[in-house]
């Protein structure tokens, strides 16, 4: 095994990571909503929770995806072709993150408030 298969295999384990945290993420929010109506939770409340569990498997999904379309990139011989395909890569996933981002939180990124860390009694 050359290193160019072992790339090849890294690849193909990310690609599988991903779309891993893609399905597996999809059963777990669908799962939590239906054990939420089943226990009488709200349908409104049941629906936005599913949203946003939903929309962080995918954001998280994503990110691996384009860890491996980054190696893959690296790995091939470099060209204008793969450094293009690459930056279209990442600024379609940077444009569905911040979408996702704001449909999950209901609020841009940088209108959001600071993280409460934990309390200090001085």
């Amino acid at each position: 095994m050359d290193f160019q298969d072992v790339m090849d295999t890294i690849v193909r384990v990310f690609e599988a990571l991903g779309v891993a945290v893609l399905v597996v993420g999809t059963s777990i929010a669908f799962g939590r909503y239906l054990l939420a109506l089943r226990i009488g939770t709200d349908r409104l409340a049941a629906f936005r929770d599913v949203r946003a569990q939903l929309g962080r498997s995918i954001l998280l999904g994503l990110e691996v995806l384009v860890a491996a379309d980054i190696v893959r990139t690296i790995i091939e011989v470099p060209s204008l072709t793969s450094a293009l395909s690459l930056g279209i890569i990442v600024l379609v996933r940077i444009a569905l993150s911040f979408a996702i981002d704001v449909e999950v939180d209901g609020v841009a990124p940088w209108r959001k408030g600071p993280a409460e860390g934990p309390a200090t009694s001085d």
